[in-house]
């Protein structure tokens, strides 16, 4: 597993050929993990928790771009059938796709606090406190 820089003892990448298969798409979807787990990383939001979520909006990401292609090569609309008096044209299953995954992104991005409306609510993870030890007492400095 690669780890973001400063993130590997918080979240540490997933392995992303066990989940696609294109080398684009690899490279693509290491390229959001390291951009929103430093990101989040930087505003004390990444814990080990959010770890899975982190990875499902990377993947979002991913099918909405996949889609988008799709989309943009033959249109948001499906033509009828030729010869089929009842055909009608209809919604691509790669535009609805594509808008599922938007909207997957974008509740991700608001749960996560990555969304520029929910920064200011995202709470930092709360750092674990050093317990105090009896030979604290002894250590303490000596004023001069």
């Amino acid at each position: 597993m690669d780890v973001v820089p400063g993130t590997g003892d918080i979240v540490p990448e997933p392995h992303w050929r066990m989940l696609l298969n294109d080398e684009l798409e690899i490279a693509a979807a290491a390229e959001h993990w390291r951009r929103i787990a430093t990101e989040m990383k930087g505003r004390d939001i990444l814990a080990p928790s959010n770890g899975h979520a982190v990875q499902r909006l990377v993947l979002s990401y991913v099918i909405y771009d996949r889609c988008s292609r799709e989309v943009a090569e033959n249109g948001a609309v499906t033509k009828p059938k030729r010869g089929n008096p009842k055909a009608i044209a209809r919604l691509s299953p790669h535009f609805m796709a594509m808008r599922e995954a938007a909207q997957d992104a974008a509740n991700l991005e608001a749960e996560l606090g990555l969304s520029p409306r929910r920064r200011a609510a995202a709470g930092k993870v709360a750092k674990k406190a050093r317990a105090d030890r009896a030979s604290d007492a002894y250590l303490r400095p000596v004023a001069k």
